[in-house]
């Protein structure tokens, strides 16, 4: 009960030349961790995951015929969408929410946290990196309609980094629908580790997804979104040259 936990899950090698990751597709804290201090309520809350993110995931992977790569630990426990140095990799406060059981770690829990957390996160995703080949990376991710009592209006939001190119594209084919470029956040809050590390230094194309998850409440509106960004993302990739890039032998 106490061992490694499985933190990663890849379904769909081989398909297409895109991978979607889900950093945030899971509420689960692996025993070793205890409940971190928190009850019931909150470790199925937004601050734990993001809700109907890995529906979403699923159902756009499926869309494009590409793999998947989902976490299956909380980011409670450690957000895999930060690097080890971010003071939010490990956050001690999430929005207005105290987390008991990672405040005051020492130097040797938090290391604790990177090697049976996030170290085996990077290695799942490096190897599917490898195993699949991809052009493009699509991380998708959901956010809670209201933040530390502010509304958000944003409805889609279109995330990149340095590299834009996919995303000038999204926003190009969806230039009717109101998504917004880097809104409800960007780099420089810090999200776009997956992006920066994983995608732009391979050069693969790099997209971030967030949707309000007050539109992906249940099967159905999941499904809905899927067929929204799918309708816009498979323009968007066949004009950035996805499947026709020349790639090393």
């Amino acid at each position: 009960m106490n061992g490694p936990p499985q933190v990663a899950k890849l379904d769909g090698v081989g398909q297409a030349p895109v991978l979607v990751v889900c950093e945030h597709a899971s509420k689960a804290i692996p025993a070793r961790f205890g409940s971190l201090g928190l009850g019931d309520q909150d470790r199925a809350s937004h601050i734990a995951w993001d809700l109907g993110a890995l529906d979403l995931a699923k159902a756009l992977a499926s869309r494009l015929r590409a793999p998947l790569l989902s976490a299956r630990v909380s980011r409670l426990v450690f957000d895999l969408n930060r690097p080890p140095g971010a003071p939010d990799a490990i956050a001690e406060r999430s929005e207005t929410t105290d987390i008991p059981g990672n405040i005051g770690l020492t130097e040797a829990e938090r290391q604790t946290r990177i090697d049976t957390v996030y170290a085996p996160w990077v290695a799942a995703l490096t190897a599917a990196i490898d195993a699949v080949r991809p052009d493009a990376l699509i991380s998708v991710h959901s956010f809670t309609p209201v933040f530390a009592g502010m509304p958000r209006t944003t409805e889609v939001g279109v995330i990149h980094d340095r590299d834009a190119r996919l995303a000038d594209a999204v926003l190009a084919h969806a230039n009717t629908l109101g998504w917004e470029r880097n809104r409800p956040y960007g780099p420089d809050e810090g999200v776009t580790h997956t992006l920066r590390t994983f995608a732009e230094p391979r050069g693969l194309l790099p997209l971030m997804i967030e949707v309000r998850n007050d539109l992906l409440q249940g099967a159905d509106a999941a499904n809905r979104m899927a067929d929204a960004l799918a309708d816009v993302l498979v323009p968007s990739l066949e004009a950035c040259a996805v499947g026709k890039r020349a790639r090393p032998a």
